[in-house]
């Protein structure tokens, strides 16, 4: 069952057209990806999905109904620009928004430090939010996001700004909300982290839907002719080899395409037999980032039609 559906999404600028035609299903209990380069028409659209911005066509609709305010109501939103009061305190401004939706008592209050604690932010509650750094801002405005318990929520580049440590444990509150029966939709730039989290995508480059579906079934059908190769050793003898079709270097991992799917184990005996030292060879394997690269990639895009998998 669909949770949300946008439909036909478009939104001019003058001259510029920044989302054209979106269409895209979130299901119900979900982590959906909209998935894209910086500027390619991810934060239009949510602006759209939230009602920031009224589209010249189409339309959102929440489980079959076009959406309202029982949806704004109901969602926690995440922009890309945060929204904090800069002389207001840590513990003041949580207050604040959950207010703004309804939401206050003891409750709230418990929720709020118990936040605080987990994002190691309890010792600045008193704080004013000029006085923390960029990434604790960054902490805070996503507990305030969440601090009213939304049943929809909605993360516009979450990841900007945090550590590594702090990445780690938002994207652990966040599969916890997927557990308890939450919609998630992030927008991001970095195919590492839609990777780890989605079960659900949408690609879009300028302004155009060029993928989407379920991640696990877009995965399986573009790496039938994949190979992910960790190695040691000189393989560029591979290029221009009429049994490959590409190879592309992504630092630690190495892509590899066949021209035949059958070719994959030819493949691994060249290598042995040419001395290469081979630490991974994962036939019918493909990462993301690959298939963003070969999708919306600078050349061609034109020719590529929307992909529903």
């Amino acid at each position: 069952m669909q949770a949300l559906e946008v439909k036909n999404l478009t939104k001019r600028f003058g001259s510029l057209v920044a989302v054209n035609q979106a269409s895209f299903e979130v299901p119900e209990g979900s982590i959906f990806g909209l998935i894209g380069r910086n500027g390619a028409g991810k934060t239009t659209t949510i602006r759209m999905m939230m009602g920031i911005y009224l589209p010249d066509e189409g339309e959102v609709n929440l489980r079959g109904v076009k959406v309202g305010q029982d949806f704004k109501n109901r969602v926690g939103y995440l922009p890309e620009e945060r929204g904090l009061y800069k002389k207001m305190k840590v513990l003041d401004t949580l207050y604040y928004f959950a207010e703004i939706k309804g939401k206050s008592g003891r409750e709230i209050h418990k929720k709020a430090n118990e936040y605080l604690k987990r994002f190691e932010l309890y010792d600045r509650r008193l704080s004013k939010v000029e006085d923390l750094s960029k990434g604790n801002q960054q902490k805070l405005q996503f507990i305030a996001t969440v601090l009213h318990d939304p049943d929809f929520v909605i993360l516009d580049e979450p990841f900007a700004g945090l550590d590594p440590v702090n990445t780690n444990l938002l994207k652990d509150i966040i599969l916890e909300m997927k557990e308890r029966g939450k919609v998630i939709i992030f927008s991001t730039h970095l195919m590492e982290f839609a990777e780890k989290l989605c079960d659900h995508l949408a690609m879009i480059d300028r302004g155009k839907i060029i993928l989407k579906g379920k991640l696990s079934e877009i995965k399986a059908k573009y790496a039938q002719k994949n190979v992910s190769l960790n190695y040691e050793g000189d393989i560029s003898f591979l290029k221009g080899h009429p049994m490959i079709e590409k190879v592309e270097n992504f630092g630690n991992t190495t892509g590899i395409r066949v021209k035949e799917p059958e070719q994959a184990q030819n493949l691994l005996k060249m290598l042995v037999d040419r001395g290469i030292i081979i630490k991974k060879f994962d036939a019918n394997d493909i990462s993301l980032q690959e298939i963003f690269i070969e999708f919306a990639g600078t050349d061609g895009l034109e020719l590529k039609e929307v992909r529903n998998v």
